[in-house]
């Protein structure tokens, strides 16, 4: 009966670890990535529409991102999001592209995107935590209601444990990775 438990929390889990996962791509390494502008929404066509909708993304090198709309209307209201929503980046029209250069960043850029990394990766620690003793208070309720034998909710509890134990695994990689990316120079 706990195998059902542990079989309904995994999804929460990987939910926890893909919001993680986004969350954490918009942060700006030394590097361009399509990431860095595709959530950013342009005011058009009446609403509010993120930009990977709106136009091609690409990279073109290490420090630039280059920007192809679909519709060529919508150029000035893609410059106008991207530098609200990015400051610091030089923009610039070249015939169907935006080319958008990004500076290296500085070493306090740095420390505060290492810091802001660390916010998001325990959020994500505590939401597993929080999934976990959820699912361990359901267990014991089972147990206490006469469903679940006194060794099956150990056994339960130590099974638990092992899949919180892998997604904390799955988010220290990904923190040290994105880490990684954002003090490379």
């Amino acid at each position: 009966m706990y195998q059902q438990i542990l079989k309904n929390i995994k999804p929460n889990l990987e939910k926890i670890v893909e919001k993680l996962r986004q969350d954490i791509s918009v942060l700006r390494t030394g590097q361009a990535s399509p990431s860095l502008l595709e959530e950013i929404l342009v005011d058009c066509y009446g609403s509010k529409m993120p930009l990977k909708q709106l136009a091609a993304i690409s990279v073109r090198d290490v420090r630039v991102l280059m920007v192809q709309p679909w519709d060529k209307t919508i150029f000035k209201n893609i410059e106008k999001a991207v530098t609200e929503s990015v400051p610091g980046l030089s923009l610039a029209v070249e015939g169907e592209f935006m080319r958008i250069n990004l500076p290296a960043p500085s070493e306090e850029t740095r420390k505060q995107m290492v810091k802001a990394l660390g916010q998001k990766v325990e959020e994500a620690r505590i939401s597993i935590r929080r999934a976990r003793d959820d699912a361990w208070k359901q267990i014991q309720d089972l147990t206490a209601a006469g469903k679940i034998r006194e060794d099956d909710k150990f056994r339960g509890k130590d099974e638990l444990q092992k899949l919180v134990d892998e997604y904390n695994g799955k988010i220290k990689e990904m923190a040290e990775k994105k880490e990684k990316e954002i003090l490379t120079i």
